[in-house]
């Protein structure tokens, strides 16, 4: 506020100099309340570095009457340091959010039954159940009981797994409509989610900014410049007889030409430019350090679910087995379909109605858990189910063999319709549906499109099966799919490619992205979809769940760069052209004020062109 009623009243005359100046230092004793001691303790250690760097360069311009000036070298200086704390406060705030997706209690059975204790007090080769719905709180192995296990929280998987006797589970994921007894395998220390904790704490120490160039040229331009000015004041006099006043102004000229305004005010104006670019373009860009590394970005790993795909089921096509139309085929599927709140079963249900298939609710439903559920439809018993259901219920041919074979080997899920054998009626099949997570539109464009921004290798890591990870890979034009993959697998594959690589971006949406996002140079989260903890480990947040966003901040940051480097050069160019006028004589204050004046107002010029 104190600067820019200084820059207004300036402009418009309103009040004398004396007041615009004691509003300007108004503004530079608030917003250097921070920058003060940390120059001073740089002054202590003998280790210069930006804060005394800016603190110079206020002082300088304030010696010759640029208080608004110093004033506003002093505001985008703080705006840039508070911007960087802030996004720090946000991403160390990320592994609080994941321990909130673990229940806090087990339901354990002990002597005289069942009795809910806390999950640190669970003892391995203890027993707990889940019942329908519920969070699982601890890893093991399911003993009795079978389920469809929603596990996308820790493996990404887009559909939910069906768990029976001898399956492993993990803490943190979702029960689904059976119930389950399982055996601890492991103590809550050292769950699979608490590992992914570690993994995100550990990434993110591992991750201390790089010191900036701005802070090393500080270490040795700023004693030199100011023993210099001291120097050209005092020898010449002392040594050689000279003029007090006009080696005096000579010191004052070099103190200014030497005040380092453009070369401070480069770097966090074209930092703000780019990022408020980026943000109009729906991506959120978390400081200036991580702009730079998407700007030398190399490789890159893609989630699939949710960021290669849309993350949730779709029916993707509807195959005919009797010569039955395809809306019978669905109408009778969503019929049974709409007891269910199973993911596949609502996906169902959810296509008759885009499809504007009408229905009526199947009538004596009954579920089948981790096989499917049959009903009554128009008297007649009705089922649909997976692959093993329709071998129990002895329906399964060498052609229905084919289709189903053929729909699985696209990584797709199977829902097969048809009447349930009973009495004299032998049953029929009387199609399938093919479920899936479906390709995002835009997805073959996006990988096109950060091939052609220079991005060397785009590697898929996925909690599903390989073989769908490489057929969904393959459809889009990503040069590697890894399937099966927990989180230290994904956190192990990134750490491959970083070697290779060394500047690697991970882009993901769900928790079991985040310990990758995290250890990665640059951690990308679809926004919207992204669940709270990869969005505050990312250090990119693409608000608009567009991968296209990712080339457009790989171009956008190799501007922003280009174009810092070109004002670091040119700041510094002119710097030395004027030390040398100054030195020979050649240079007047009037013409060092506008040396400094005018390089600062061309460099934020240029850098401002990012917003165009």
């Amino acid at each position: 506020m104190l600067v820019g009623t200084g820059l207004i009243v300036q402009w418009t005359k309103a009040l004398p100099p004396v007041a615009i100046d004691a509003i300007c230092t108004a503004a530079m004793l608030t917003g250097g309340w921070f920058l003060l001691p940390k120059a001073w303790r740089a002054i202590l250690r003998f280790r210069p570095d930006i804060n005394l760097l800016v603190v110079i360069a206020a002082i300088g311009a304030s010696i010759v009457g640029e208080w608004t000036e110093a004033a506003t070298v002093v505001f985008l200086f703080g705006v840039a340091e508070w911007l960087e704390g802030w996004a720090d406060r946000r991403a160390r705030r990320a592994t609080e959010a994941l321990l909130e997706i673990a229940p806090k209690t087990a339901t354990v059975k002990r002597e005289g039954g069942s009795k809910e204790v806390p999950v640190e007090e669970v003892k391995l080769a203890e027993i707990f159940t889940v019942k329908s719905g519920m969070n699982i709180p601890l890893d093991g192995v399911v003993l009795s009981g079978e389920s469809a296990v929603n596990q996308a929280p820790i493996t990404g998987e887009s559909v939910p797994v069906e768990k029976r006797q001898g399956d492993t589970v993990f803490a943190g994921t979702v029960n689904g409509e059976g119930s389950l007894e399982v055996k601890v395998t492991k103590a809550a220390g050292d769950t699979t989610l608490a590992r992914i904790i570690r993994l995100v704490k550990e990434a993110q120490e591992q991750k201390a900014p790089s010191q900036r160039f701005v802070d090393v040229f500080a270490r040795y331009y700023t004693p030199a410049v100011t023993v210099g000015a001291l120097l050209i004041f005092l020898v010449p006099p002392l040594a050689f007889h000279g003029d007090w006043n006009e080696w005096l102004y000579r010191a004052c000229v070099l103190l200014i030409i030497a005040c380092p305004c453009a070369l401070v005010i480069s770097t966090p104006v074209s930092i703000v430019a780019g990022l408020t670019a980026l943000a109009k373009r729906g991506v959120l860009v978390k400081g200036g350090a991580h702009l730079e590394a998407i700007g030398k970005l190399k490789a890159l790993a893609v989630d699939k679910t949710g960021t290669i795909t849309e993350g949730k089921p779709r029916v993707l096509s509807v195959v005919r087995v009797a010569q039955v139309p395809d809306e019978e085929i669905v109408r009778a599927a969503a019929a049974i379909d709409d007891h269910s709140a199973h993911p596949l079963a609502a996906a169902v249900v959810t296509y008759a109605k885009e499809k504007k298939i009408e229905f009526r609710r199947a009538e004596n439903y009954q579920a089948k858990s981790g096989r499917g559920a049959e009903a009554v439809i128009n008297g007649h018993p009705h089922f649909v189910g997976n692959h093993r259901f329709t071998h129990e219920l002895g329906l399964c041919s060498p052609e229905i063999e084919r289709m189903l074979g053929e729909i699985e080997s696209r990584g797709e899920s199977v829902v097969v319709v048809g009447h349930r054998p009973h009495d004299a009626c032998k049953g029929e099949v009387l199609g399938i549906l093919a479920l899936g997570d479906a390709v995002r539109p835009n997805a073959k464009a996006a990988i096109s499109e950060l091939h052609a921004a220079g991005v060397e290798r785009i590697v898929m890591l996925s909690g599903d099966n390989q073989k769908t990870a490489t057929f969904i890979a393959k459809q889009v034009g990503i040069d590697e799919a890894k399937g099966d993959l927990l989180p230290d697998d994904k956190v192990a594959a990134i750490k491959q490619l970083r070697e290779k690589h060394h500047v690697v971006g991970m882009v993901g949406d769900g928790v079991n992205d985040a310990p990758a996002m995290a250890i990665a140079s640059i951690g990308i989260a679809m926004g919207v979809a992204g669940t709270d903890v990869a969005i505050e480990t990312a250090d990119i947040a693409l608000m608009k769940d567009d991968l296209g966003r990712v080339a457009e901040s790989v171009l956008l940051g190799r501007r922003t760069m280009g174009i810092i480097r070109f004002n670091i050069g040119f700041a510094l160019a002119l710097k030395t052209l004027f030390l040398v006028l100054t030195l020979s004589g050649h240079a007047s204050l009037w013409l060092a004020i506008l040396a400094d004046t005018g390089a600062t107002l061309l460099v934020v010029a240029n850098a401002l062109r990012l917003l165009r």
